[in-house]
């Protein structure tokens, strides 16, 4: 079954943020995914066919980074603008999914305006930085700065992946990156010095919707403590996969879909 897509611009106040959107149902579902050199949106059919589940009963807004940032912009400031495109849309009582950096923000959006969030998803992330994840992403930005895409590819393929799906996709996640360009590297780069200012655990408290916290066993980029510290603080389900999957086991785990489908649905 082909999903349709449909990309759009959003205006904001003082920005404006690119997005895309797919299936037909009544319920909102929001996306917010990972730091990544390459734009979402360049893979927005890849993710609808992969998030086909939610169709039927979702529509789903994937979006991407605010277009316009100077070199200090904070999570905090792409929360914030995130929340604004919802607003602006109309999107209200929506399933918020982040994932990594998107949890991130996704944390912040929940505790700063709840009227936007009736259930949470954080898949991988933390809610503050941890020395795992500061010296992970200072390798990614150092790789980046050096316009090295060979190594930037097998720095993340190494630690985002498990072993099994690496060797499988590796080579097809290279080819993939071959037309980044310089202008993509510094985007990556100030998106990925934003999470130096990642602080929001004392802001978990103002969290009061229903959230699954979903993490692996052998995350090597923010650790799966990470994943606990969060649903400790919030009192919340925790649930982590098995050493065979990575970072990115919302990418590998063949049942993930299934998994967060159902919490969504659930009364």
């Amino acid at each position: 079954m082909v999903t349709a897509v449909n990309r759009a611009t959003v205006q904001l106040k003082h920005n404006e943020m690119d997005y895309f959107t797919f299936g037909t149902g009544d319920k909102a579902l929001v996306m917010l995914p990972g730091l990544s050199v390459k734009r979402v949106s360049d893979s927005a059919e890849g993710v609808a066919s992969a998030y086909r589940l939610f169709a039927k009963e979702f529509t789903v807004y994937c979006f991407e980074r605010t277009k316009f940032l100077n070199e200090n912009y904070t999570i905090q400031q792409l929360s914030e603008d995130t929340a604004e495109a919802m607003q602006v849309l109309g999107i209200r009582n929506a399933c918020l999914f982040g994932a990594s950096q998107g949890g991130m923000m996704a944390q912040y959006i929940a505790a700063r305006y709840p009227e936007l969030v009736n259930k949470l998803l954080l898949a991988s992330t933390c809610a503050r930085l941890n020395p795992t994840a500061d010296a992970v992403m200072k390798k990614w930005v150092a790789c980046a700065e050096q316009g090295d895409i060979e190594s930037f590819c097998d720095l993340f393929i190494d630690v985002l992946y498990g072993k099994s799906f690496a060797e499988k996709f590796g080579e097809f996640i290279r080819i993939a990156h071959q037309n980044v360009t310089a202008e993509d590297f510094r985007r990556f780069i100030t998106l990925g010095r934003s999470c130096d200012t990642l602080d929001v655990y004392d802001s978990l408290d103002a969290i009061r919707c229903p959230t699954l916290v979903i993490g692996a066993i052998r995350d090597r980029v923010l650790t799966a403590q990470a994943s606990f510290e969060i649903a400790e603080k919030l009192g919340c389900d925790c649930f982590l996969y098995g050493k065979e999957y990575g970072h990115c086991v919302f990418d590998e785990a063949p049942d993930y879909k299934q998994r967060i489908y159902r919490f969504f649905m659930e009364e």
